[in-house]
């Protein structure tokens, strides 16, 4: 199957990170539906008599954009692995998450790859696990206790900064803005307090901050909101593409196409409105989902290189994604027009 421009991106960037990976570690050289993979590859499948290791992957329902990008790249790099046995389950809310990982206990897995739907509710169920032996791999949304034997994540903290540092640079340190939140999780807190941080130093002023929960229409209904009690405001730091597109039509039915946006993801309608100097959009910020199959990769590689002596005695490891601030005269490089997001 010939995959999208993204996936050389995605390579290099993985790349990049399996090399910080064997530093680290000391080795040699996205409804409520669920469903398991077992895709055969062209990977080298282990010798006879070793053992088969069984991996979980939970992430979240591919109910927008970002998500779905995450099971597209998940189900992609399990396929590279069919030495591995996985249970991948995708769940729309943290009740159906938590199921999903009690069944995998059941079934006795080896390690976790985690994309948590929302961290404080999934940190118990993710600390059990782990109180059983199962090596634990988070991908973006940080448990509430260190938890993890790997953290893989963008760097939130300077996506916020970021952000916030370009917004503040366009209204010239002066104006008022609308601010929309995400799912309540450490992306989401990392990234508001950061941008909060930077807008305090500034005569910018926030109006209104209220979470769309990474959605567009639920976006859209908070747009709606604030527009009632908000007359006048000079941009919207959406700090999300679905959010994004969703306060757009907010906007335009109230006849405030003027207004500007700042998502963030790097949606690739987004990333070509920017491409294309389109006033509404004059940047963006990246955030690959492709990330999920470096937690897997990460996984697969630990279990296969580490021995079990050294699995008890592990040290937590973090790895940051780089961010990346998207602007009409750099945003050819992040075009992926055959991408899934």
């Amino acid at each position: 199957m010939k995959l999208p421009k993204q996936s050389i991106k995605s390579g290099l960037i993985a790349g990049l990170l399996m090399v910080s990976f064997a530093t680290l570690w000391g080795c040699g050289s996205s409804g409520s539906t669920a469903s398991e993979s077992n895709a055969p590859s062209t990977s080298t499948a282990p010798e006879s008599g070793a053992k088969k290791f069984k991996i979980g992957v939970s992430i979240p329902a591919a109910d927008h954009g970002w998500t779905a990008g995450v099971k597209y790249w998940a189900e992609e790099e399990m396929k590279k692995h069919p030495e591995v046995e996985f249970i991948f389950q995708t769940a729309d809310n943290p009740d159906k998450q938590i199921q999903s990982l009690e069944a995998m206990a059941v079934k006795k897995i080896d390690a976790l790859v985690i994309l948590a739907t929302e961290s404080s509710p999934l940190t118990p169920a993710a600390k059990k696990l782990k109180e059983e032996g199962v090596f634990i791999v988070n991908v973006d949304r940080g448990f509430t206790e260190p938890i993890a034997d790997i953290f893989l994540a963008g760097d939130n903290k300077k996506f916020g900064q970021m952000s916030a540092e370009f917004m503040a640079k366009k209204l010239n340190n002066k104006g008022s803005i609308l601010v929309l939140e995400g799912i309540p999780c450490t992306v989401n807190t990392d990234r508001v307090e950061a941008a909060k941080a930077v807008f305090a130093k500034t005569g910018i002023k926030i109006l209104d901050s209220q979470s769309g929960m990474w959605n567009q229409q639920k976006a859209f209904e908070v747009m709606q909101t604030m527009l009632v009690k908000h007359k006048q405001f000079d941009a919207v730091w959406a700090q999300d593409d679905d959010m994004a597109l969703g306060v757009e039509k907010a906007l335009k039915e109230a006849g405030k196409a003027n207004v500007w946006i700042l998502g963030g993801a790097g949606m690739k309608d987004i990333v070509k409105r920017v491409m294309d100097k389109d006033p509404m959009y004059p940047a963006n910020i990246t955030y690959p989902p492709s990330m999920i199959a470096d937690g897997i990769r990460a996984a697969v590689d630990t279990l296969t290189n580490t021995k079990p002596e050294e699995l008890k005695n592990w040290k937590s490891k973090s790895i940051d994604i780089p961010i990346e601030l998207v602007e009409p005269s750099n945003a050819k490089k992040f075009y992926f027009p055959d991408s899934i997001y």
